[in-house]
């Protein structure tokens, strides 16, 4: 204690380099106050930082040099180079294991840190990121730019673009800007320059100048027994129309395109460019996967997104999927970007935002697209699993099947035909596309595609012109079929709680007390979705197998009445039957209500058109 009756703050040592530091972080050197020499062991080597020093003496040369600094290293983890703040967390005080390097980055990019060499196939190379990327030390300046809110260039996306394909940006900054775009957003001209980036880090396919204004394609943001593709590629080919339609595989509890045709037995999806016209030149459309040539950019991206928490980003997403359709060479595009309990977005704002970024970023690449809003709260069509929904695809060919189906298909359709000059009006298109439902025109381009992508010419035949029976017996089956009944007095229907609104909003009251009989409100398609993807139909990771019959009938519409004790669901499954927790979560999805039966509204609910020409 002195005179002034104040207590001198005590030191304290530090941790990272044994010396002594006061209360605000300066180092005490007795009465003074001033540093002191440094040590005998310290005068041989002046402080200075080590670059090539190991992760300890970097952090005693930060000592010396930076007090706070050093302090600050008790509490963050280091990486492998001793620099702090790059762990996956705060750490504790205590030692902490090296973490191997490259184990972030190989982790980030799933095995894509040595990307395929682009434009292979036919010469045509990257466009514009050939050029030598920027220098390690340059994309850190450019994540930096990014994450205070800053505007990237031109040359800023296609040197991190080309850096990502070439494999010199590491997985971390990979990561980092990914997260930089998340928080801070892309301007239309920024994203409309990384779609272009992306679509130019690859091949680009290249048509007859003859089909320039034949050429669309049609995209989904994913849903619950979706099988609109399946249907409205060989209906745009009766019309005229060259669809090179490029699809991707389910993951979770979404479907893909691409599982259900290959339960087709011997349908190809993999094809080349020179294929792929070959295709188009016989039945008009095909449906492929995307090869290693295309696009490599957006996949190296897509699965650094997986694992970074940055799937949600509205120019992350605009930027994949109009960069896959843009190599594509289309004159006009329409995308269904859906929302609801089963979709991405959860309502149509947030569905709305989305659309709109696409259509004004189509705009300023010179493609024509139009984003339609559709519902997903209940699935679509009666049947959900790869092998079922052929078979209702095919039913919907034959000019029948579910009507939120075929409603859904005509639309789409009518847009695409009006955008590319097909059809004076959107109606006049979807008139055209029903057409060719109900004349079997659809059915015939169908059945070349199947043909002429490996299927068998017999088997072709016979899924085209058979039975819906004959149909079942040729695609896969699984083992057992198990129904669920209409829930009788007493038992709960739907989950506790207030359930979500119906696709659209409509009067009538909401959910009551048990009825011994209802009408159906609503059918959830995500606890469906999810019952089912437990049973196989559906995968965790990509590459999993799948059981192609594994899926579920819907054996009742919304708005018809529903007597207790009547089937209203039959699961289709290879192993056990349904456990007792997967029987609630599929009753729970059955809502009943107590209004008069009625006719459920379309799941179309808007269209978001590009500006004239």
């Amino acid at each position: 204690m002195g005179g002034t009756g104040r207590r001198r703050p005590r030191a304290r040592k530090s941790r990272v380099s044994g010396s002594i530091w006061g209360s605000a972080g300066t180092r005490r050197a007795g009465v003074s106050g001033r540093r002191r020499l440094p040590s005998p062991a310290h005068q041989t080597a002046p402080p200075a930082l080590c670059p090539g020093a190991p992760p300890p003496c970097r952090r005693q040369c930060l000592a010396v040099r930076e007090p706070r600094r050093a302090r600050s290293l008790r509490s963050r983890p280091v990486d492998e180079a001793g620099y702090p703040g790059l762990g996956s967390g705060a750490g504790p005080r205590r030692a902490r294991h090296p973490r191997r390097p490259g184990a972030m980055a190989a982790s980030m990019t799933q095995g894509t840190r040595a990307p395929p060499r682009p434009g292979d196939l036919s010469g045509e190379g990257t466009q514009g990121l050939t050029d030598p990327s920027p220098e390690p030390k340059q994309l850190p300046e450019l994540i930096r730019v990014k994450r205070d809110g800053g505007r990237l260039s031109e040359a800023d996306i296609r040197g991190f673009v080309a850096a990502v394909v070439n494999g010199s940006a590491q997985g971390t900054q990979i990561g980092a800007m990914l997260m930089a775009i998340r928080l801070r957003g892309m301007d239309l001209e920024e994203t409309s320059v990384l779609t272009q980036a992306l679509a130019q880090s690859g091949q680009q396919l290249k048509w007859p100048e003859a089909w320039r204004q034949q050429l669309v394609d049609k995209h989904s943001t994913g849903g619950v027994g979706d099988k609109v593709s399946l249907v409205l590629a060989p209906a745009l080919a009766a019309c005229g129309c060259k669809v090179p339609m490029i699809s991707g595989r389910g993951l979770g509890h979404t479907g893909g395109t691409l599982d259900k045709l290959e339960s087709i037995p011997g349908f190809n999806v993999i094809q080349s460019p020179q294929q792929m016209q070959v295709l188009l030149e016989q039945a008009g459309c095909c449906i492929v996967g995307q090869s290693e040539q295309l696009v490599p950019a957006d996949g190296i991206l897509y699965a650094a997104r997986d694992v970074t928490a940055t799937v949600d980003s509205l120019p992350l997403i605009t930027a994949s999927i109009l960069s896959k359709k843009v190599v594509e060479g289309l004159s006009a595009l329409v995308i269904d970007v859906k929302f609801g309990g089963a979709a991405v977005f959860p309502n149509q704002e947030q569905a709305r935002e989305l659309a709109t970024t696409l259509v004004g970023v189509g705009a300023d690449l010179g493609l024509r697209v139009a984003a339609a809003l559709t519902a997903m709260d209940k699935p679509l069509g009666r049947c959900v699993g790869n092998a079922l929904e052929v078979e209702e695809a095919l039913l919907c060919m034959d000019g029948a099947g579910p009507s939120d189906l075929r409603d859904l298909v005509t639309r789409l359709g009518g847009a695409l035909l009006w955008l590319s000059g097909h059809a004076g009006t959107q109606a006049q298109g979807a008139a055209r596309v029903a057409a060719a439902l109900d004349d079997g025109s659809a059915l015939g381009r169908f059945e070349l595609m199947l043909a002429a992508q490996g299927v068998d010419p017999g088997l072709a035949r016979a899924l085209c012109s058979g039975s819906p029976a004959e149909r079942r017996q040729l695609l896969p089956r699984a083992r057992e079929q198990e129904e669920l009944l209409a829930p009788a007095d007493g038992e709960r229907r739907g989950k506790p709680g207030t359930p979500p609104p119906p696709p659209r909003p409509c009067p009538g009251p909401r959910l009551s007390a048990p009825l011994p009989a209802g009408t159906v409100e609503l059918v959830r398609a995500l606890p469906l979705a999810q019952v089912l993807h437990e049973l196989g139909a559906g995968r965790s990771r990509a590459g999993e197998p799948l059981r192609l019959g594994v899926g579920a009938e819907l054996l009742v519409d919304v708005g018809q009445k529903l007597s207790r004790g009547t089937p209203w669901l039959r699961v289709h499954r290879d192993g056990p039957a349904l456990s007792g927790l997967q029987r609630r979560a599929l009753q729970e999805a059955l809502v009943l209500s107590d209004r008069a039966p009625f006719t459920a509204p379309s799941p179309f609910a808007e269209l978001v058109l590009p500006p004239p020409q």
